[in-house]
């Protein structure tokens, strides 16, 4: 007998986030920055999704536009089925309780004035997640998830490392209960071995909570330790997406094989690697090249990519909008084009 797969409960289908460029006599709309540039992928409940290309390519505009805190230009975000593309603000309420959003930055989302415990408390009360006589216990047990002893509810943001406050920013997201939860270069400005300790709480809230995420993050090392999934995104648009695991083994796109090039790897027989070089600088959202985004530093361009842009070629769930398929073996090139 047949199984169904399950639906996915993240949704996006050629979404596009544009920022107005104004100029001229009467400031008007005659360029945009395309930030996020027809970005479609689902991720299924308990799946982790990592997101990760270099600065500016669009990853954080990407996670603001799922949540709701940036307009999306058009395309469709679906949350559970349901399509949230064009909610306000006071429908999206009721998203929130169940999708939430880690910042990189954990003193921004803390109130300076409030101790953890009357963060958390007025979260509770608010959203009447528990009984009010419970939700002492309930800050115990949410601070024993995040690794908190109950005492720490008393202090305040500034008592705390940056560790410390990015947990208390993870301990405010699951006290909502939420079963997606978008992590935006949550680990980035903290210490090596302090990343270390966070990606591994994160993977023990996923077993323990059963959530499903979006994890945003330059660090390839990251990404490849958390993720299920891995989408690899440069100048607004998707380029390759498939299984973590067969994208770090068959890299297909030469962008991700830029990446994974440059990715330190522990092995020592692979110490004499050869490097990919990329040539040039990333090209402006404001005007991409014409074709394929990527063209003007691929050593293997050929006229048909500045001319016609690649559709994605999905071949058993891993895939890349790339006109040849190249093996990280074929790469000849360690030196800028």
């Amino acid at each position: 007998m047949k199984t169904e797969s399950p639906a996915p409960l993240v949704e996006l289908k050629q979404v596009r986030t544009y920022y107005p460029i104004k100029k001229g006599l009467f400031f008007r709309d005659t360029e945009y920055v395309k930030a996020v540039d027809g970005v479609s992928f689902r991720i299924f409940p308990h799946q982790t999704l990592g997101l990760v290309g270099e600065s500016g390519c669009g990853k954080s505009t990407l996670g603001r536009s799922i949540i709701g805190l940036e307009k999306i230009t058009s395309g469709r975000v679906y949350f559970e089925g349901t399509d949230i593309s064009h909610y306000t603000q006071k429908q999206m309420r009721d998203v929130w309780k169940r999708m939430q959003i880690i910042f990189q930055d954990p003193y921004s989302s803390l109130n300076p004035r409030k101790s953890v415990e009357n963060m958390m408390e007025e979260i509770l009360r608010i959203h009447r997640i528990v009984p009010p006589e419970t939700i002492g216990s309930e800050i115990d047990r949410i601070l024993g998830l995040i690794g908190l002893l109950p005492d720490a509810k008393k202090r305040f943001p500034h008592e705390f490392s940056g560790g410390q406050r990015q947990r208390i920013s993870i301990a405010k997201a699951i006290t909502l209960r939420p079963r997606f939860l978008i992590c935006d270069e949550a680990t980035s400005g903290l210490d090596v071995s302090i990343q270390a300790q966070i990606l591994t709480l994160f993977k023990e809230l996923r077993a323990k909570l059963g959530l499903t995420s979006l994890f945003i993050s330059h660090s390839l090392g990251a990404v490849k330790y958390i993720s299920d999934m891995i989408g690899v995104m440069y100048l607004g648009k998707i380029v390759e997406l498939g299984p973590s695991a067969e994208i770090f083994r068959n890299p297909r796109h030469p962008y991700t094989q830029a990446l994974l090039s440059a990715y330190p790897d522990p092995n020592p027989l692979n110490r004499g690697r050869e490097k990919i070089l990329l040539g040039g600088t990333v090209p402006s959202s404001a005007n991409p090249p014409g074709g394929c985004g990527f063209h003007p530093r691929c050593p293997f361009r050929e006229s048909i990519c500045s001319e016609q842009e690649p559709e994605p070629a999905d071949d058993t769930g891993h895939r890349s909008a790339c006109h040849f398929t190249i093996r990280l073996s074929d790469w000849r090139y360690s030196q800028a084009v």
